[in-house]
């Protein structure tokens, strides 16, 4: 990879075993469909794989599992709009894995969201050619994209075939440990042909009957004019093409348009896709018109989105590609759909495309850069509602238990066997006793409304998920007469490696720290909606969702009586009995193993487990330093009748660090953010080794099935919130920057209760800039003081 633009990412080099990670992290999308960066001459196999995921676009399927049949639902793969290749005369249709490469390069225009390929190529018999493949998803239509081939023979003339398709025909495997699961998720309905140069394809899931319908319209031109070739149609089940004929002349460029159309039957304010699939195309113009427009749209997300940092390596490139990933997973063309945020994107199917606790790493750039998208995906949620109040009352508690996966309908999508590639069996999957995801979804609805002051939504829709959120939390916690605590049994923390006691038949763990504290903070917000709901809108909630005096009064008592487990030493124990387990030789495994992230796998592999370890994959005690400022911290620990002595921060951290294989790409994102804190250097080191998870797949060929969106989106945050001290308290926006010394300063705008504020840091001093706009003034608070700024305002102050 050679990277000499601060918005491309650009390889000069064709490696086969990487084209899986370059697939994912090229993909294109739109926050409604998206493409992986495949080849558009290649089939799916051991190098390529052709992926198009449309948001929400789930389908379920029943495999054998073990002896027993097990229901999985997928991100389906929905059929690939891209194939397009050439021949001569009736030879073999181009792929770039059968010829010789005299020349490549790939690049990731981010600022313009385009990506390209050149290649100058010689064929076995030795015509040479030179190839420019563009492509785009389009960001101002979210139901266009197109591909544009600039064709060159450059020692050669002659007859030649060009093959333009849709292939319905594709499955689900791009993730290895689900090929032995089913993977035909689509039932072809119809192909066609509108006018000679556009066909179409119609598809539905077999399960779910979502229907897509896709249509190409595909031209040739010879100096921008368009010419007249021989046109065939071909057409089998799930699969149609045109084949066009046309003669070419040596060093004379041919142009080749491939305009496409993606309509669902999930769409709004649309009659029947294939009639909106042709209307849309008779519409469309050509490439570069499209391509304008696009573009047009992406500099208007960047002039909101974008933080342009100084630091000498490749910082800035991998911070843009990761708000390139989470804009083309979420945007402005999401709002209003019915979908939440992947884990992975919509860039592969691991994890199945579902939605899990990921989204608190992503919702705080949103809320202070897309306010109206954190909305839209907030709804997601509350649509769901019903769902987790019936999931509560099957497991026999009150209020709203949100499932650990979510997809299509807020079932619990987790799977009840997990394939341990270390082994090759199916072991049990214990981790849907994730309940915290319900703390994440209440933190992402404060955490909207501090940044919005979105009262209509509070109103409408917030405050009864997080009145519902603690119901639940009241209703899992008991008390404990001897110890004069509430607890919370049967529960599994973030750390994830820890699912049940040793030997214990039974699964989950008693008092998790993380969830016990949350659980708290939970009750304490829930309690703080009350009094900012208006007296009218409390009685129509407490009537409708039958909350009384007493449910009230549980509330409290259990935000001051819940049981926090400490460990001999005074650290906060990951949960009850945690000090019990042993040591893991660490040195050992590295030794034996290499790379030892999924010590959980390795593990059980040997007939051992992690549950008999002090061994954690990802950050558990650590996410409420993460979540909570220490003043929180001593703050809620106050209320709850625990000294916290700040002191034992630093020792806390050092404890767990020691003790996390990282089996997550979270876990150096937290780590990091809490060093910040008390070491800036090995914090900013940790955030370096963070911001290249993906781009360099760390994890070794886990980014090639969808890109990590969580990591990416904290990666951002920990230069827009972290390293700034940007936190919102008592209704003021505070700033406190504590800037890594390698980072020289940074611009970035953020929307905060209606205004759009500038800022720019150095390390000697802060510039606050207010837009002009109708919004009342707002209190901004600089490490110890107060001041009003308002439209049209600006303040410097110095460091």
């Amino acid at each position: 990879m050679k990277e000499n633009n601060l918005w491309k990412v650009i390889y000069e080099d064709y490696i086969p075993d990487h084209e899986p990670l370059r697939e994912a992290l090229f993909t294109l999308g739109n926050g409604y469909v998206a493409t992986r960066a495949a080849a558009e001459e290649c089939a799916a196999g051991d190098i390529h794989y052709l992926g198009t995921y449309m948001a929400g676009g789930y389908n379920r399927a029943r495999s054998e599992v073990s002896g027993r049949i097990v229901e999985n639902e997928d991100l389906v793969n929905w059929p690939n709009w891209l194939p397009l290749s050439f021949r001569h005369d009736d030879g073999n249709w181009f792929k770039i894995d059968d010829v010789e490469l005299l020349f490549y390069r790939q690049e990731l225009d981010m600022y313009g969201g385009i990506m390209m390929r050149s290649m100058r190529f010689r064929e076995k018999d030795g015509k040479e050619s030179t190839l420019v493949a563009r492509r785009f998803v389009n960001m101002k239509n979210r139901h266009l994209a197109g591909i544009e081939w600039t064709l060159t023979p450059e020692n050669w003339s002659g007859k030649i075939q060009i093959r333009s398709a849709l292939d319905g025909t594709v499955i689900n495997s791009g993730v290895l440990r689900y090929r032995d699961l089913s993977s035909i998720h689509l039932q072809p309905l119809e192909v066609g042909q509108f006018e000679d140069d556009t066909i179409y394809l119609r598809v539905q899931a077999n399960q779910s009957k979502t229907r897509m319908v896709q249509a190409a319209r595909t031209r040739i031109y010879k100096n921008g004019k368009a010419v007249s070739v021989e046109s065939d149609f071909f057409k089998k089940v799930g699969y149609v093409a045109n084949i066009f004929t046309l003669e070419c002349e040596e060093k004379r460029p041919l142009t080749i348009e491939k305009i496409v159309s993606v309509f669902s039957s999930r769409d709004r304010a649309i009659t029947e896709p294939v009639l909106e699939a042709r209307d849309a195309l008779s519409e469309a113009g050509r490439f570069s018109e499209l391509l304008k427009a696009h573009s047009q749209s992406w500099a208007e997300l960047w002039y909101r989105c974008d933080i342009d940092i100084k630091d000498g390596d490749q910082t800035q490139m991998i911070l843009r590609l990761h708000i390139f990933h989470i804009l083309q997973t979420a945007s402005i063309n999401t709002i209003g759909l019915d979908v939440g945020v992947p884990a992975r994107g919509w860039h592969g199917e691991a994890y199945r495309g579902h939605i899990f606790w990921d989204e608190l790493f992503v919702f705080p750039f949103l809320n202070f850069q897309l306010p109206e998208l954190a909305r839209s995906l907030l709804m997601y949620r509350y649509h769901r509602l019903p769902a987790a109040r019936r999931a509560a009352k099957a497991a026999g508690y009150k209020g709203a238990m949100f499932p650990w996966q979510s997809g299509s309908n807020g079932r619990e999508e987790s799977q009840v066997v997990h394939l341990n590639p270390q082994s090759g069996n199916w072991d049990p999957d214990n981790t849907y006793l994730q309940r915290h995801v319900g703390v994440a979804i209440a933190y992402n609805i404060y955490q909207y409304y501090e940044a919005t002051r979105d009262i209509e939504f509070l109103m409408a829709y917030g405050a009864e998920m997080m009145f519902e959120i603690a119901r639940f939390w009241s209703s899992i916690a008991v008390f404990n007469d001897k110890r004069g605590r509430f607890e919370i049994h049967g529960v599994v923390g973030p750390d994830e490696f820890h699912t049940e006691y040793p030997d214990s038949e039974k699964s989950g763990l008693n008092n998790n720290a993380y969830t016990n504290v949350m659980a708290v903070w939970v009750l304490r917000t829930a309690l703080d909606f009350v009094d900012l709901l208006s007296d009218t809108r409390k009685r129509e909630l407490f009537a409708e969702l039958k909350i009384d005096d007493d449910e009230i009064e549980r509330w409290q008592q259990i935000s001051r009586k819940m049981y926090v487990p400490f460990m001999e030493n005074g650290i906060i124990s990951q949960f009850e009995g945690y000090d019990n387990l042993k040591e893991l030789d660490f040195e050992h495994y590295k030794k034996k193993y290499g790379d030892i992230q999924r010590l959980d796998r390795i593990l059980k592999a040997e007939g051992d487990s992690p549950n008999r370890y002090k061994v954690s994959k990802q950050a558990d005690v650590l996410m409420l330093f993460y979540l909570l400022s220490a003043d929180e911290m001593e703050a809620l620990f106050r209320r709850m009748g625990y000294h916290f002595d700040r002191s034992t921060i630093p020792e806390t951290v050092k404890y767990y660090i020691d003790r996390s294989s990282h089996g997550s790409t979270l876990s150096r994102l937290v780590f990091s953010w809490v060093f910040s804190r008390t070491d800036r250097e090995e914090s900013y080191q940790v955030f370096k080794e963070s911001l290249k998870s993906d781009f360099e797949d760390i994890q070794g060929g886990t980014t090639a099935e969808g890109i990590h969106l969580g990591a990416m989106a904290g990666t951002v945050d920990m230069i827009q919130r972290c390293y700034t001290g940007l936190e919102i308290r008592g209704g003021i926006l505070w700033l406190n920057p504590r800037l890594p010394k390698e980072i020289k300063g940074f611009n970035m705008r953020i929307r905060y209760r209606g205004h759009w504020i500038w800022l720019h840091f150095t390390q000697h001093r802060v510039e606050v800039s207010f837009e002009s706009g109708r919004s009342p003034q707002i209190q901004i608070g600089f490490i110890d003081k107060v001041y009003e700024l308002g439209e049209g305002d600006c303040k410097e102050f110095l460091l």
